[in-house]
């Protein structure tokens, strides 16, 4: 039996599972490495966060984005966005030298067991951990408009769905969203000849800045420093201080994890697509149906007015929203025992324990609980340390048959297996 199951291999899992290791935990990570950037992304997309704010979180901060670029021949730059190419093959470089094995086999299903918890893997093997780290990153919480939910796959899909966008070329398809998702979706689909257009609620898109440069005048730095979510004090406190976000108000804190940082495009997408795609803002899907060949959307406007479009295809680049409800890896018993908070979401712990003993969480479930940065990358800087001592404390609280690991001591990671 494990100290620690890992279930997920994007960066948060990654970042755990490194630290697990470093503290001596007998630990199995589990899943596809980097899965969300190498399956639902197409070629193409950039990192939105700066270089410096991208880093998988090691013990030593030795395996970091800028280390990888310099062993391929290029430099990480402030001001210059990295390819998801890039990024996701800097996690699979990470992955290889900053923790043990992965062991790729999806888990199908958590459930209880007398000595802490059993999963079921895609191929019926059974594994055993005391403590479990739930790091699944986003794909499982896509977020459908209501009204698009009834049209078959062939006709709407969310933008987390694509790995590459060739099946649209010369095609006419429309984009629901006003974020950076929505935005470059509808730049890569116009740049290869698909006939697109994008359609979001808002009165007027919102762009970010280009970034100051890092080195700046004193007065400057002090005014709006810059932090791993962006430049101000607001985003600085969310960026490097999750610990003091979590002692605000649980209504506040529901409130901000959905409304700061909100839909925005980076700056250096802008230009792609002010000239070449058509925006319809201040309008909201009402229905959809098919007709003939095409969908059709009823939409109404910010002041009720009524009006249709048709089209071959949508992409709902609506986000995610991350409920207890959706967690459906986790068998019943289980999901019944987490806490949700006001919008849905599990309730977290100092350490990111759940209300279930001994099950942990980790990035988009815990934004109510931690803040903003548990939505990026830079969140697991936090996320990592911060739970690994988390699972020390419950094994040293005295889980049935737990022990608590002597930090350095290499993990284990087959001895124990299935025991």
């Amino acid at each position: 039996m494990y100290d620690l199951l890992v279930m997920g291999a994007g960066p948060y899992g990654l970042s755990i599972a490194s630290h697990a290791a470093a503290a001596g935990l007998s630990l199995r990570v589990l899943g596809r490495p980097m899965a969300s950037w190498r399956d639902h992304m197409p070629p193409g997309m950039f990192l939105k966060s700066e270089p410096w704010a991208s880093n998988l979180s090691d013990p030593e901060g030795r395996w970091r984005l800028d280390a990888y670029c310099a062993e391929q021949g290029f430099e990480a730059r402030h001001g210059r966005p990295i390819p998801v190419g890039t990024f996701a093959s800097y996690g699979l470089w990470f992955a290889r030298n900053a923790l043990p094995p992965v062991d790729e086999r999806m888990v199908t299903l958590l459930r209880r067991h007398h000595c802490g918890f059993e999963a079921v893997l895609d191929d019926g093997e059974t594994v055993r951990a005391r403590t479990v780290a739930l790091a699944v990153g986003v794909v499982p919480f896509v977020e459908v408009p209501s009204a698009l939910r009834e049209l078959p796959s062939d006709r709407v899909s969310h933008s987390s769905h694509h790995s590459d966008l060739d099946r649209f070329r010369g095609r006419d398809v429309t984009v629901i969203g006003g974020g950076q998702a929505a935005l470059e979706t509808a730049a890569l689909l116009a740049e290869q000849g698909t006939r697109v257009r994008v359609l979001a609620r808002s009165g007027a898109l919102r762009w970010n800045d280009v970034p100051p440069p890092l080195e700046r005048r004193p007065w400057d730095s002090v005014r709006s420093p810059h932090s791993g979510l962006g430049c101000g004090w607001r985003n600085w406190f969310y960026a490097e201080r999750p610990g003091w976000y979590r002692r605000l108000p649980e209504a506040r804190r529901v409130r901000i994890a959905a409304e700061a940082l909100g839909p925005a495009g980076a700056w250096w997408v802008r230009d792609r697509v002010e000239p070449a795609v058509e925006v319809r803002l201040g309008q909201e899907v009402a229905t959809a149906y098919e007709t003939g060949g095409a969908v059709r959307l009823e939409t109404v406007g910010r002041g009720g007015e009524p009006a249709s479009l048709d089209t071959e295809h949508v992409i709902a680049a609506t986000g995610f929203r991350a409920t207890c409800e959706r967690l459906d890896l986790l068998a019943r018993e289980v999901r019944a025992d987490l806490v949700p908070l006001a919008d849905g979401s599990p309730a977290v712990g100092r350490d990111f324990e759940s209300s279930v003993p001994g099950l942990f969480l980790a990035g988009l479930t815990t934004a109510a609980g931690f803040g903003p940065a548990m939505r990026f990358v830079h969140g697991a800087s936090f996320t990592a340390p911060t739970l690994v001592r988390g699972v020390r404390r419950r094994l040293r609280a005295g889980v049935p048959g737990g022990r608590v690991p002597v930090p350095g001591a290499r993990a284990d990671l087959a001895s124990t297996a299935g025991a």
